[in-house]
């Protein structure tokens, strides 16, 4: 049931949707129902050039010690990981911004598995470069009860190697709905994000499960990250 209460209010057509990656490829075919074919193909040449880029292979991953890191979040408090790993492992998740419906079909997904990772013992947290009042306007939007932190000019995601360009074709095309700069300050620039990645990282600091994708429409499952969460404890 939860599954397709998500879907309708991400405006999918979803209904029978059972996990996460259902609810995305439901959405991914309805904007290619509805959307311009030859978006979509600059879209699709945008994740291709992002995959070639080699940005998979330089990132943070399994076995590597996690930057640390300290931000704010949406009520401008600090944040810091180091001090969040002495309360138990983190799952750091990063979304692009309010502005992706794949990114809040996504964060409300994980606020759903909110109980279970708090019962196999890590700390759900969000990064985005958006700019804290629209953090702010994210977490709310999409009733959010753990911590979205503001990773501002997107340092953090570059110390993990997530940070990439956008296409010139995919920037311009942006430009024609949303303006990036507005999201996430002038400084950041429009054209760069950061992947969609997540990561579970043990109290040494040690990322010991990774999720990394070129493409923004594949996220990693909130089952799954549980189910990492809670071989920690064992």
């Amino acid at each position: 049931m939860k599954a397709i209460i998500t879907c309708l209010l991400a405006g999918t057509s979803c209904l029978f949707a059972q996990t996460l990656q259902d609810q995305l490829d439901a959405r991914s075919a309805e904007a290619a129902k509805n959307g311009n074919p030859e978006v979509r193909k600059e879209f699709a040449k945008g994740i291709e050039a992002v995959a070639e880029s080699g940005i998979l292979d330089k990132a943070v991953d399994v076995g590597d010690k996690a930057p640390d890191f300290t931000l704010k979040n949406a009520k401008g408090d600090a944040v810091t990981l180091s001090h969040l790993l002495k309360e138990g492992p983190v799952v750091l998740t990063w979304y692009r911004g309010g502005w992706c419906p794949y990114c809040n079909i996504a964060l409300v997904a994980m606020q759903e598995k909110l109980p279970e990772f708090k019962k196999a013992g890590a700390q759900l947290v969000a990064l985005s470069p958006e700019l804290p009042d629209k953090t702010l306007s994210t977490a709310e939007k999409n009733k959010l009860e753990f911590e979205v932190l503001t990773d501002l000019n997107h340092k953090v995601a570059k110390e993990y190697g997530i940070a990439f360009e956008l296409t010139p074709k995919v920037r311009e095309l942006y430009k024609q709905f949303f303006d990036l700069t507005e999201f996430n300050g002038a400084d950041a620039g429009d054209g760069t994000l950061p992947l969609a990645a997540t990561y579970v990282i043990d109290t040494d600091g040690t990322v010991r499960w990774a999720f990394l994708d070129a493409d923004y429409r594949k996220r990693a499952e909130p089952d799954d990250i549980v189910a990492a969460a809670r071989k920690l404890q064992e």
